[in-house]
């Protein structure tokens, strides 16, 4: 009986295993089509009337491939498989992206530099005069700091060629000046001055809050130049008064450091030099509502204080 049972159970087997490999082997036979650069969905919907199904097994990045795209499959486009199978993709994250780093206002040597230590190249340096900053100083850069950009990719330039030469001028920086400084300029330029007012300014009265057109930019004979002031009656609260302090940490090497402050009425720089380790760093600055302060080590933005 033992026997018997043994030959039965050897036939059921070998007769399952038979009618499987036949119902395999009776399968259509299908080319796997390329997936590269397609999405999951896209590529589900070419597999779908082959009868061929589809597995994401992993992720990578690349900047071959687009993010969410498939970056490789296996089996390759063109096998030849039978129905039912499975083909397993890596689907891709993008290219690595990093930060660009703040190197306006460094020379152009650290500015390299920098990109370098940031895993990004420099690309194209051009070249524009300046009222604000000495020759060789950083006055730009495309993309713009803390701009998120893939890795090794290139940060285009614009250095500062020193102040201009006889017949170009330039928009000065008027900004927390006073309005008289900007009348005095405009009669001698030749220029008329548009003057709006801010009431709600903390700053004392006449003190330029805007400008347009910006610091540096050059000036036709026609140009048109506008200024926002402090409407303010009277003098400002010693409240609104204050001195920013920031301390360098002690060791290491010189470091480039900017301060840049920001409000309602923009950004503007209070600081920008290079010191020693430990150094102590005060600057005046007049607060307006909702002000914080940027500071940047050697380009890399390194802390945010409110005001």
């Amino acid at each position: 009986m033992a026997a018997a049972a043994a030959v039965v159970g050897a036939f059921g087997y070998f007769a399952l295993n038979w009618g499987m490999e036949g119902a395999i082997h009776n399968r259509r036979t299908q080319t796997v089509p390329d997936l590269k650069n397609r999405s999951l969905s896209a590529a589900l919907d070419l597999l779908a009337p082959l009868n061929i199904g589809l597995k994401k097994t992993g992720t990578e990045f690349s900047a071959a491939a687009p993010i969410s795209s498939i970056l490789r499959q296996d089996p390759p486009a063109g096998t030849v498989v039978r129905e039912g199978k499975i083909v397993r993709v890596i689907v891709s994250e993008g290219g690595q992206t990093v930060l660009a780093p703040a190197v306006v206002g460094l020379p152009l040597r650290n500015a390299e530099m920098m990109l370098r230590q940031s895993q990004l190249l420099l690309g194209e340096v051009g070249e524009a005069y300046s009222l604000k900053a000495e020759k060789g100083l950083v006055l730009s850069q495309d993309p713009k700091n803390e701009t998120s950009v893939e890795k090794n990719a290139t940060v285009n330039l614009v250095v500062s060629g020193g102040p201009p030469p006889a017949g170009v001028n330039l928009m000065p920086d008027f900004q927390r000046k006073k309005i008289d400084d900007v009348k005095a300029w405009a009669a001698g330029a030749g220029l008329a001055v548009a003057v709006a007012t801010d009431a709600t300014s903390p700053f004392p009265s006449g003190t330029v809050l805007t400008q347009s057109p910006a610091p540096d930019v050059a000036l036709a004979s026609d140009a048109k130049v506008a200024v926002t002031i402090s409407g303010r009656q009277g003098a400002a609260p010693d409240a609104d008064a204050k001195t920013f302090h920031y301390e360098l940490s002690q060791g290491g090497t010189d470091s480039q450091v900017r301060i840049v402050i920001v409000d309602k009425y923009g950004e503007r720089e209070l600081f920008n030099g290079l010191r020693k380790p430990g150094s102590k760093i005060d600057v005046p600055v007049q607060v307006s509502g909702g002000a914080h302060v940027k500071i940047y080590l050697n380009g890399i933005l390194v802390e945010e204080q409110d005001l």
